[in-house]
């Protein structure tokens, strides 16, 4: 037995206690939170279901710890997630998370109103690792924008580092995406509040065309302290990817025990569209399958 795969030590293994390794990011992200929330609700419903989560880099150090078997489940941002399924081997989809939409933001009383007031300002685009960071870069590219030459990129080792930076001066906007995401909410809840913008429309244009991964998304009113337009942007699904070799019938547990809890995004049905059905984990498919989900 290992410290990272799955405890299976009985034959009747509907009741026995399953243990998986979840790697999620750093802290002060939405990775950790989500991470804290999905092992919460599943032990809610599941006793028998127990997640370890583990700190780490972020989207694409979690595609090569899932390669290489040293975590069972992975949370992976759409920018990294499309590309590891599309290069083929083992990797599959055990459940969606939530929609990322990606938007930029700065102090209410700041003059950068959009993209284009970025030019030859520090901008925080998130940590090394991360899918956001990804999608940060692609948003200014489709702007109009270098994000190596026309804006000072600053990256971090911690997510939950960059409101700091943005308050203190030392950076003059700050990437994330998702609409709990804790960078966000911090900035918005200061005293002299935020304000939020996403890519150009052309940007968004470029980047949501059919086909690729980031898809046009509506922030709606009020998400947001202070916020009372809706603000249009684009953004990608994150995704539960499951490690090559793990079991199906823990994978299925995981999946109906998902499926009992009031985590509304992360419904393994939510996938049907999102990926390609031969990407879908197998024990998440017979799920879906049970419960009368045409996959396509």
């Amino acid at each position: 037995m290992t410290g990272f795969g799955v405890i299976l030590a009985r034959p009747t293994w509907g009741s026995e206690v399953v243990h998986l390794v979840l790697a999620t990011a750093t802290p002060g992200g939405g990775f950790p939170a989500f991470g804290e929330a999905l092992a919460h609700a599943i032990a809610a419903v599941d006793p028998t279901l127990a997640i370890e989560r583990r700190a780490t880099g972020g989207s694409a150090e979690n595609v090569g710890l899932l390669r290489t078997g040293r975590v069972d489940l992975g949370l992976v941002q759409g920018a990294y997630a499309y590309p590891a399924l599309a290069e083929g081997g083992d990797l599959t989809v055990l459940a969606p998370m939530y929609p990322t939409p990606g938007l930029f933001v700065v102090p209410a009383g700041s003059a950068i109103r959009s993209v284009s007031d970025l030019r030859g300002r520090r901008v925080v685009l998130g940590t090394h690792n991360s899918g956001l960071t990804v999608m940060g870069r692609s948003a200014l590219s489709a702007s109009g924008l270098d994000p190596e030459r026309d804006i000072s990129p600053i990256l971090l080792d911690r997510a939950g580092d960059g409101p700091a930076l943005v308050r203190e001066g030392r950076a003059d906007a700050l990437w994330g995406g998702g609409l709990d995401w804790p960078g966000f909410h911090a900035l918005a809840a200061d005293p002299g509040g935020a304000r939020f913008f996403g890519p150009s429309e052309a940007g968004i244009a470029r980047l949501a065309q059919p086909g690729a991964a980031t898809r046009r998304l509506t922030v709606p009113a009020g998400s947001f302290a202070g916020q009372t337009d809706p603000i249009e942007t684009v953004g990608s699904w994150s995704f539960v990817l499951a490690r090559p070799g793990l079991r199906e019938d823990a994978a299925y547990r995981v999946a109906a025990a998902l499926a009992r809890t009031d985590l509304a995004t992360a419904q393994p049905k939510n996938l049907v569209g999102l990926v390609p059905a031969d990407r879908i984990n197998p024990g998440t498919a017979r799920l879906l399958r049970e419960a009368g989900v045409s996959l396509r």
